[in-house]
This record gives structure tokens, sequence and C-alpha cells, in this order.
């Protein structure tokens, strides 16, 4: 089974799907849990192993994704969910659900990056969005233009680890309003003068993205859940990571709970991050940055 058999399924290619399936290993019968279902592509892979459909559930934050999660596998009997990642673990903890397989793939989709109205990407000229949610209140434009320099510069150092984060967030107060995605570039580019080997606004859009909808946050409470509630024992989890902020919790949460000692519950399946490979990248460039974090709980 290849990327290449579910790339038409789609507007998203499913990124390190050969990896996935590699370290999940599905069985057929088993119950899994796709706490970012996006388009679907993994889960279709998947499911096409397990064969099981009344045991798998489907969730995403994005009513876009479950629009299309819920016309492409509902009539097979798979439940599809709308919330957070949290939101839905806690939820499915209350009903005592358990899962052979967990898969969480972090950040956004293509359809987000390709599409200017969402505000993601700077590459086209969209409105500040960045929902991933777009029920919510919060959007990348509130902050932009409400926010106090220090709140910016923090959220810039933060979640971008942006070195310049001052000097943008000096820039951003200083041409008030900012009201799409050319025009924020446009003000990041400014503090990195001659730079041209990283977009100089990645480590900006990213830090907004990630503060918009709350995202390490939500993953450094839901991990432990995953791990000690929702994984069956003997179960898998994999987790695919795009900044090394995101790596890292997973990595710490992993570690904590894995090792050589006689209260460990976890055993760590990738000693160091599996990244995709040379071939996957040239079709699939959000491949580029993505890392894959697994690990099985003990029977």
């Amino acid at each position: 089974m290849t990327q290449a058999q579910y790339q038409n399924d789609s507007e998203h290619i499913p990124v390190l799907l050969n990896e996935v399936l590699t370290t999940l290993h599905p069985e057929e019968g088993e119950k899994y849990l796709d706490l970012t279902a996006g388009y679907g592509g993994h889960a279709a892979a998947i499911l096409e192993i397990t064969k099981a459909p009344k045991h798998a559930v489907l969730v995403d934050r994005d009513p876009a994704a479950v629009k299309t999660l819920t016309e492409r596998f509902t009539e097979k009997g798979i439940e599809v969910r709308q919330a957070d990642f949290l939101t839905a673990s806690n939820q499915l903890v209350n009903e005592n659900k358990r899962f052979d397989m967990i898969l969480a793939d972090l950040g956004v989709s293509s359809p987000h990056l390709n599409q200017a109205s969402r505000g993601f990407s700077f590459v086209s000229d969209g409105p500040l969005d960045m929902r991933m949610d777009t029920t919510q209140e919060l959007t990348a434009e509130k902050v932009v233009n409400t926010y106090s320099k220090e709140e910016l510069a923090d959220i810039l150092r933060r979640y971008g680890e942006e070195p310049k984060a001052h000097r943008i967030a000096s820039l951003i107060v200083g041409n008030r309003p900012i009201t799409t995605t050319k025009q924020l570039a446009t003000l990041a580019a400014k503090a990195w003068p001659g730079h041209s080997k990283v977009h100089p606004a990645t480590r900006t859009f990213q830090a907004l993205r990630v503060a918009v909808n709350d995202e390490l946050e939500l993953l450094e409470q839901a991990l432990p859940v995953w791990l000690d509630s929702l994984l069956a024992p003997g179960g898998r989890i994999a987790v695919i990571s795009f900044h090394s902020l995101e790596d890292r919790l997973v990595k710490q949460a992993f570690a904590e709970r894995a090792g050589d000692r006689y209260d460990a519950t976890l055993q760590i399946l990738t000693k160091t991050p599996v990244s995709g490979s040379k071939d996957e990248i040239v079709f699939n460039p959000r491949a580029r940055s993505a890392k894959l974090r697994a690990a099985a709980k003990q029977k």
C-alpha cells in the first residue's frame, strides 16, 4: 500500500503514510482512533486493513474536514466527531473507550495552506484568519491588531522561536491595522533584510497559528490522556509533528513512561523520529518537516 494509492482520494495527501502503517502495524478487527483525521487519507489506509469500521472514531476540529469525513465514511458505520482532540479525548475517556491504535497528525493540512481564504499561508494573499475551527472567535487578525507589543513578542519567541521577535512585534504595532497575510509577511521580511534560506515570515506565521489554535497547550494536556487512558494494553500510538516544540512534548511524554525500569508503561518504537523519504518529499512537500514518533503500551 503506497501513498500514490491515496493521492487522488482528496486534495490532502496523507504524510508519512507508509511509515504510519509500519509503526502502527494495523491488524484486522482492531479499534482505531484518529484524533486529527483531516480528509481521511490515513484512516482510509488503516481501515482497509482493520475492516472494522464500527470500531473506529475519526476526530477533527475543522468543519470542512468533518463534512468531507462524514460524506466519505459514515455510510460505512464509522463514527465522526467534530471537536479539538483534547475535548474528544476526554469525551471518549468518559465513555470508557480504549483503542488498539491512536494516530495524531498535528499541524495544518494541505487544504488549509492551499486555500488563501483560510489565512494560513503567506504564499497567497488572504485574510489573517488561521483558525482550524472556523466557528471560534479568536483569529490571527484579532491577535495581530489588539495584542500589545510585549504579548506579540512573547508569542513570536515562545511559539515561533523567532530571534527577531521584538523587532517584528514593533513593526506590527507600528503598522496597524493589518488585515491580510501579504501585509504581515511583508512586515516580517523587513526584520530580515537579505535573508533567503527560510522565508522570513515562516516563524511568525507558525507562532500566530499555534497561538490562535492553542496547539501546544492542547497537546500537552492531551498526551497523558492518550497514553494513560485511551491506549489499550498492547496498543500502539503514532504522533506526527511538524516543528520542534511539538516534537519535544511528544518525546518527553513518551520518555516519562518508557525505559528500563519496573514502572515503565510504554515501549518506544522509534528510537529517533522517523522522517519522510526523499521520494515522498518530492510529491508531498509537507513531509519535509514531518517527524513521526511511535510507542506501544505494555500488555
